[in-house]
């Protein structure tokens, strides 16, 4: 024993590299507010490294993030493979849904592990699933269904739909179409909203919006709620107090459904708020958080596994007591089928949190989270 304690002593930390490929989001917002940091997504990566690291001292474990920021013309696959080159196995991503593909089938070669930590897109948890690919973001079908169980349980069944004319917006309509059917709510009518372009702040004043928009939205059917599909954030802002009917809106505007806001507080999450606004100076969002959560993830099955490799650690994380802490109320797990990380969908105004989906009445036999997107037996997802 006697010898054993200086080697023990200076035995190498286990070191482990965690790579951050992230991309510029449009500043094209309606609100200044709302204008991308130059820290976005990261700050959250770092901020759980250096809870892993708090932990990790105590057990000769090392985390470490390098971050690459991609134009939108940049190569994901070069980006990758710069991280991987350097023995990093484990990659969080805020990429479009076919620059993740790209990066998933390159980091499969390597043996590393991604995890989508920003594309909603419902096609990476289904027919594009990958089975090195971790979702710690919520899926737009997720954020569709935590919206419509809390309409439903408003009685607020007749909906107006307004969806943008970008690829994206359009997806999310599918979604909303597709919760609408799930949870017994009617669509009177679906609007498209045309992106004409120009700037959405500069030439979009008090006058042309106010005048806009209740032109936009009248002759609808009688309806409960506009629900507005808009991921490009070209128009939804601009409808509260502005509709022709006075009817509350949601979706992309109003009440809005995320995995995170700077206003929720519930469940010990100013804490994490705190310690969030006084390392960086501002708030978190939904993308800082989504990071957070999956680097807490690797330090977490790091941790228990006592080992960095990749196959140990996501079998870990499958395994049914593994649990992930996020100050929204209860433990979050990974769907075995499709990898993506059961969470609730908090509501809210940007003032506060409205309400948290699931909602009360809506039961399901395995989990009430998985009330909220594809369940098993309707997923496409085939895992190799």
């Amino acid at each position: 024993m006697t010898l054993a304690l200086p080697l023990a002593a200076t035995a190498d930390p286990l070191e482990v590299k965690v790579g951050v490929l992230r991309i510029e989001h449009s500043r094209e917002t309606i609100s200044i507010v709302d204008l991308p940091p130059a820290d976005d997504f990261i700050a959250g990566a770092k901020m759980a490294m250096a809870d892993n690291n708090t932990t990790g001292k105590f057990l000769d474990q090392s985390f470490t993030v390098e971050d690459i920021k991609l134009a939108p013309d940049d190569d994901p696959i070069a980006a990758a493979r710069t991280l991987l080159d350097k023995g990093v196995r484990y990659l969080i991503a805020d990429l479009p849904a076919d620059a993740l593909l790209k990066v998933a089938d390159t980091a499969k070669d390597q043996g590393a592990l991604v995890f989508n930590a920003g594309a909603p897109d419902d096609s990476l948890r289904e027919q594009d699933c990958r089975a090195n690919v971790i979702h710690t973001a919520p899926s737009r079908s997720m954020l569709a269904d935590g919206l419509a169980q809390y309409l439903i349980w408003k009685q607020w069944r007749k909906w107006f739909l307004v969806v943008g004319s970008h690829p994206e917006d359009v997806a999310l309509g599918e979604a909303y179409e597709r919760s609408a059917k799930k949870f017994g709510a009617k669509i009177v009518e679906k609007r498209v909203f045309e992106d004409t372009g120009g700037g959405r702040r500069s030439d979009s004043g008090v006058v042309q919006t106010q005048r806009q928009m209740p032109v936009f939205t009248q002759n609808a059917p009688a309806y409960d709620v506009l629900v507005a599909a808009d991921e490009n954030e070209v128009f939804a802002g601009y409808l509260p107090y502005r509709t022709w009917d006075p009817r509350p809106v949601v979706g992309s505007g109003g009440l809005r459904p995320t995995s995170w806001d700077p206003s929720h507080e519930m469940w010990g999450a100013v804490q994490l708020q705190n310690r969030f606004q006084r390392m960086f100076h501002r708030s978190m969002n939904a993308r800082d958080n989504q990071a957070w959560v999956a680097m807490r993830m690797i330090g977490d099955a790091v941790n228990r596994a006592k080992t960095a490799d990749v196959k140990a650690v996501r079998a870990l994380m499958l395994s049914p007591d593994f649990q992930v802490a996020d100050f929204k109320g209860v433990a979050l797990t990974l769907r075995p089928w499709n990898l993506q990380l059961r969470q609730p969908i908090l509501l809210t105004d940007g003032r506060g949190t409205v309400s948290v989906s699931p909602q009360e009445g809506f039961l399901h036999q395995v989990s009430e989270l998985d009330t909220l997107g594809f369940d098993q037996p309707e997923t496409k997802c085939k895992l190799d």
